[in-house]
C-alpha cells in the first residue's frame, strides 16, 4: 500500500527524521508513535501532498483513495448531518448528478442515475451518516442542528465522522480520541476494528492503540522504526532493548522494584472480585512497560497535606445543575482514601458532579458539608484556557507560594519538563501539551487532600500519562476521575460509579465490563448496578482507609528493616566498633511489628472482600 524508500524530512533547519525505509501492507493497521515534534503529523501532511520530502519518497498506488481528518473546525452552512454526508464524494457525485437530470428533464439519464445510486449504496448513506454521529455521542435530536451550533470540541467530532464516511482505501487518524469521551472512544475502537482498509493511526492512549493496530511505526533520534506488535507488546520489545544499554540498567532496576513493589501491595487482596483482579493485571503490566518510559523527562509527585478530615466532603440531597437539575437527590460521602472513577455517557452529568464537589456551581437544593482540613485539587477541562498567557511558568507556580525559593520552583517545574529558559519563557509560546501540564503542577502544587480530576490526560502524550499514572497511584489522598484513558483508569481508582438517568449507582463491575454494557456486546446478565444507601458505603470505605493506613505503615517498617539489615552486614559490628545488639534487638521488634500488622492487614482486606468491594 506505502511504501517508504530513503526518506527524509525536515522542517525549517530541525531534521526530523533520515534514511527510513519500509513497506505498509495493504489492510495493515499502524500505530505511529514518538514524542511530541518528532513529526508524526509531518509524515501524515508528507502522505497527502501538503509537504514534499527532503530526500527519497513515500509512494503509494495512483488510485488509493485517502481519508484525513481535518483538525480545523469546518466551514459548512446547513445541517450537521448533511456535513457528515458530503465525506461520501460518490453519493455526493451521483446526488448532484440526479437532481440536474430530474431538472433539466433528461428522464432518459434518470433511470441510470439510480441504478448508480443502488450499486454504491447510496440510499443508505444518510442513515449511515447518522449512525456514524449517534456513535460519536451526539443526540438524535442534534443532527440537523446547524454546524454553527456546536462547540469546538464537537465540530472535531463532525471532522472524524466526515472521515469516517468517506470511501478509503487508506484512513489517517491524527489523535481522534482528543475530543472523545470513554464512551464514543469505546464505540470508535470497534469501528476501526472492522475497517477493512490501510489504517494509520497517531494516539497517546495506549489502550485504544491495543485494540486497534496490529503494527507500531516508532519515530526516534531522526528515524523510523517499523515493530510487528501491538502497543503494549512494542513497549515490552523496547524496554527489553532498553535493559541492554548499561548506563540506563540500575535506574531500570530501580524503576522495576517500585513497579512490582506496588503491584505486590495489591496481590493478595485480588483473590475474589472482578475488578480487583482486573487492576492486578494492569498493575502488573504497568511493571513490564515500566522501563520503556526510563528516559522520560518527567518526574513528578503530588504531595498531600498532613491534616486531613473524615469525610472530607459530603452532599445530601443534593440536586445538581444549572438552570435545570441535571442529578439528583445526590448522597454522596468522600472520605480519605477514596479512589473513584466516573463512567457515564457525554452530558450525563459528569463533569457536573465534579463541578459541584468543587464548589464551582451552586447546588440547586440540598447540602454540601466540607470538612475543617478539606484541601481540594480541582482540573478541569477548561483549566488549560484559564492560564495567563502573558505570565510565565514560573510565575504560576511562585503566585501559589510567594515565599518558595526561585531555586525550588526551578526544581519543581523540572518534574514536568521545564527546564531552563522555558521556566520564565510565556505561556502564550506553549504548545496544547505543555500548557496541560503546566495546569497539572499547579493543581499538584497545592498539596491537596482530595484530587477531583475532569479529563486531565488531553494533550498529553504518553510519557506524561505514564508519570501521571504513577503519581497518581502514589497519591495518599482521595481522588474522583473523569477520563477517556483507559489506563489511567484501570491503574489508579479502585471503585466506578455510573451516572445515569440522573442518578449515581455504584457499578459492579471493571472497564470491560462497561465496554460490554454500552457496546451490548455480552450476552451474559449485566453486571449488577445498584443504589446504595449512604450507610452501606461506610464501612467499606472506613475499612479501605484502614488497609491503607496500614500499607503506608508497613513500607516504612520495612524500609527500617532493610536499612537495618544493611547495617548489621557492615564487618565494624563484629569487630566491637558497633552495636550490634541494638541492631539485633531493633531487627527483631521491627519483624514483630511487621508481623502483627500484616495479620491486621489480611484481616481488613478478608473483610473488604466479604462485603464484595474488591481492592
Amino acid at each position: 500500500m506505502i511504501s517508504l524508500t530513503n526518506l527524509a524530512l525536515r522542517r525549517g533547519s530541525e531534521l526530523l527524521f533520515e534514511n527510513v525505509s519500509f513497506t505498509i501492507a495493504r489492510s495493515d493497521k499502524v500505530g505511529l508513535v514518538g514524542a511530541n515534534g518528532s513529526g508524526k503529523t509531518s509524515l501524515f501532511q508528507l502522505i497527502i501532498g501538503q509537504l514534499e520530502a527532503d530526500n527519497g519518497s513515500a509512494e503509494y498506488p495512483a488510485s488509493t483513495r485517502i481519508a484525513y481528518m481535518a483538525q480545523e473546525a469546518p466551514s459548512f452552512d446547513g445541517a450537521a448531518v448533511d456535513f457528515v454526508l458530503t465525506g461520501d464524494d460518490e453519493f455526493m457525485r451521483v446526488s448532484q448528478a440526479l437532481r440536474e437530470a430530474e431538472a433539466s428533464g433528461k428522464f432518459d439519464g434518470v433511470a441510470d442515475l439510480h441504478e448508480q445510486m443502488a450499486a454504491i449504496d447510496g440510499y443508505s448513506a444518510r442513515a449511515r451518516a447518522e449512525q456514524l454521529m449517534v456513535g460519536l455521542g451526539f443526540m438524535h435530536e442534534e443532527l440537523v442542528h446547524p454546524i454553527s451550533s456546536f462547540s469546538g470540541g464537537w465540530q472535531i467530532r463532525l471532522n472524524l465522522a466526515r472521515t469516517l464516511m468517506q470511501r478509503s482505501d487508506l484512513l489517517l487518524l491524527d489523535e481522534p480520541t482528543n475530543h472523545l469521551d470513554l464512551d464514543a472512544i469505546l464505540w470508535l475502537s470497534s469501528w476501526l476494528r472492522s475497517y477493512s482498509g490501510t489504517l494509520i493511526l497517531i494516539s497517546h492512549d495506549r489502550t485504544f492503540l491495543d485494540e486497534c493496530v496490529n503494527r507500531i511505526a516508532y519515530i526516534h533520534r531522526h528515524t523510523i522504526d517499523l515493530y510487528r506488535a501491538n502497543y503494549s507488546e512494542f513497549e515490552e520489545l523496547k524496554a527489553a532493548r532498553l535493559a541492554e544499554q548499561q548506563s540506563n540498567y540500575a535506574k531500570q532496576q530501580r524503576d522495576i522494584h517500585h513497579m512490582e513493589d506496588f503491584v505486590r501491595r495489591f496481590r493478595a487482596k485480588a483473590s475474589k472480585a472482578r475488578q480487583a483482579q482486573s487492576r492486578l493485571k494492569a498493575l502488573a503490566r504497568m511493571a513490564l512497560i515500566a522501563p520503556a518510559h526510563i528516559d522520560s523527562p518527567f518526574r513528578f509527585e503530588i504531595p498531600t497535606t498532613e491534616k486531613t478530615s473524615d469525610p472530607l466532603l459530603a452532599l445530601e440531597a443534593a440536586d445538581l445543575g444549572y438552570d435545570e437539575v441535571i442529578l439528583g437527590g445526590i448522597d454522596l460521602s468522600l472520605r480519605p482514601g477514596d479512589r473513584l472513577g466516573l463512567l457515564g455517557h457525554n452530558g450525563a452529568g459528569k463533569s457536573t458532579l465534579i463541578k459541584s464537589l468543587a464548589g464551582q456551581i451552586r447546588l440547586l437544593a440540598g447540602d454540601r458539608a466540607e470538612g475543617t482540613n478539606l484541601r481540594i485539587g480541582y482540573f478541569s477541562q477548561q483549566q488549560v484556557d484559564n492560564l495567563d498567557l502573558h505570565e510565565s511558568a514560573f510565575s504560576h507556580i511562585q503566585k501559589l507560594g510567594a515565599s518558595a525559593s526561585e531555586q525550588r520552583v526551578r526544581d519543581y517545574l523540572g518534574g514536568y519538563n521545564f527546564h531552563g529558559d522555558k521556566v520564565k519563557a510565556s505561556v502564550v509560546s506553549f504548545s496544547g501539551g505543555e500548557k496541560a501540564r503546566l495546569a497539572l503542577a499547579m493543581v499538584a502544587y497545592q498539596s491537596p487532600n482530595l484530587l477531583l480530576l475532569d479529563e486531565p490526560t488531553n494533550h498529553l502524550d504518553m510519557d506524561m500519562c505514564q508519570a501521571l499514572t504513577v503519581a497518581l497511584q502514589e497519591f495518599t489522598g482521595a481522588i474522583v476521575l473523569i477520563s477517556h484513558d483507559r489506563h489511567l483508569l484501570a491503574n489508579t481508582v479502585e471503585e466506578f460509579l455510573l451516572i445515569e438517568s440522573g442518578n449515581i449507582q455504584v457499578f459492579r463491575g471493571d472497564l470491560a465490563d462497561y465496554g460490554n454494557r454500552l457496546l451490548k456486546l455480552d450476552s451474559s446478565p449485566r453486571p449488577e448496578i445498584q443504589k446504595e444507601p449512604p450507610q452501606d458505603r461506610r464501612m467499606p470505605r472506613q475499612l479501605r482507609t484502614r488497609i491503607r493506613t496500614l500499607e503506608q505503615r508497613l513500607e516504612r517498617l520495612n524500609r527500617k528493616l532493610q536499612e537495618t539489615e544493611l547495617e548489621l552486614a557492615e564487618p565494624k559490628n563484629y569487630d566491637g566498633r558497633g552495636d550490634l545488639q541494638k541492631l539485633l534487638r531493633d531487627q527483631i521488634e521491627l519483624k514483630r511489628q511487621i508481623g502483627e500488622l500484616e495479620t491486621e492487614w489480611l484481616e481488613q482486606s478478608s473483610a473488604l472482600e466479604a462485603l464484595g468491594q474488591g481492592s
